[in-house]
């Protein structure tokens, strides 16, 4: 008995419950369009329009010229989300948080009977939205596979239900990428093999898959049936921390782009200080204005959260990666392989996407 909650276009809607003149308008949360910003978020009346997640912000203006753009408050973000977690934990403690907005629940030794988690499911449902203001949606499934895909079919406000033994005749008619793991580039190979919907893939035979994506064709497989024994995980290992800064202009100097890679790395520096975790690897990400983006990273000798180490790693790492005068939209760096100062690895909820 496994749930999968979703809140319902979340950073949006937690502007409009704090402002409730933005009910039904076309909203997203963002940066400037004149700053090159991105949307975080959108309303449902904004993706009328065609606007999404990622989309840069002048393109979602020139689609909606009404559009509302509300600065992000990730605190206050989380301020929500930790609200949402604490009602979820207070039906069973096996709760798996995905990221800011969505979870796991695993409710199986919390019913008698298999419909008695769809009751659960329901109050849940029900106490996010009296306590918080805010929609979710919810899956029911025996897996958390099916239930993820349950969750997203409902939007907004949905609670869809796959009871044991549905989950190939539920699956079968959706696009293949609603699948774990199944992103563009496997979608694509799948098409060029006349395989669009779950139903396609189901009926195809693993030696034909293999042909095509090797060791993951049984697990794609598995996964056409329904099938999947991921156990609910209550804590996540943290690997990574990171900062990315995109430009309002394209910078194109050897010197300005080392001035923003150590600001940039020494605001990692500070995250790793302040979660008292070591970085084993730097890594630095490149974005040039045609938006090829290409990463280079570095394992140390010692694992550390020192700035002074931390930048001069990034700087060496620019002149490998960077083509010289090439202009540069966005610059990142990251701290990887994160150990405690005793060289054990932390154990961190996880709250970014």
């Amino acid at each position: 008995m496994i749930v999968h909650l979703d809140l319902d276009a979340f950073f949006a809607s937690v502007e409009m419950v704090e402002n409730p003149e933005l009910e039904g308008e076309p909203v997203v949360v963002g940066g400037s369009p004149q700053e090159r910003g991105v949307v975080a978020a959108a309303s449902y009346p904004a993706r009328a329009y065609g606007i999404r997640s990622a989309m840069p912000m002048y393109q979602a203006v020139k689609l909606c010229p009404a559009l509302i753009i509300v600065p992000a408050r990730h605190q206050r973000y989380q301020k929500y989300s930790r609200r949402v977690m604490e009602i979820l934990r207070s039906a069973t403690s096996l709760v798996e948080q995905m990221s800011i907005d969505e979870a796991f629940l695993d409710l199986t030794y919390h019913v008698r009977e298999w419909d008695d988690g769809i009751e659960i499911a329901r109050r849940l449902q029900k106490q996010v939205r009296q306590e918080t203001g805010l929609t979710a949606s919810l899956g029911v499934a025996a897996n958390k596979l099916v239930a993820k895909v349950a969750s997203d079919q409902g939007k907004p406000f949905g609670l869809t239900v796959v009871r044991p033994g549905e989950n190939a005749a539920f699956l079968a008619p959706l696009p293949v990428r609603v699948l774990w793991g199944v992103g563009p580039v496997t979608t694509k190979k799948l098409a060029q093999m006349k395989v669009t919907t779950v139903g396609h893939l189901r009926q195809l035979p693993v030696e034909i898959l293999e042909q095509t994506f090797g060791h993951r064709s049984r697990e794609i497989a598995q996964m056409a049936l329904g099938l999947d024994n991921r156990p609910i995980v209550t804590e996540h290992v943290r690997k990574s921390v990171s900062q990315e800064r995109t430009f309002s202009r394209d910078i194109s100097d050897m010197q300005q782009l080392q001035a923003q890679l150590t600001r940039i790395g020494e605001q990692v520096a500070q995250q790793l200080l302040k979660q008292d975790v070591l970085a084993k690897t730097i890594a630095v990400k490149i974005r040039y204005s045609d938006f090829t983006t290409v990463t280079r990273q570095m394992r140390l000798a010692e694992a550390t959260n020192n700035s002074v180490t931390i930048c001069h790693t990034a700087q060496v790492l620019l002149t490998r990666v960077w083509t010289p005068e090439t202009p540069v939209r966005l610059l990142g760096v990251a701290g990887r392989d994160l150990e405690n100062p005793s060289g054990q690895l932390t154990f961190l909820h996880k709250l970014d996407g």
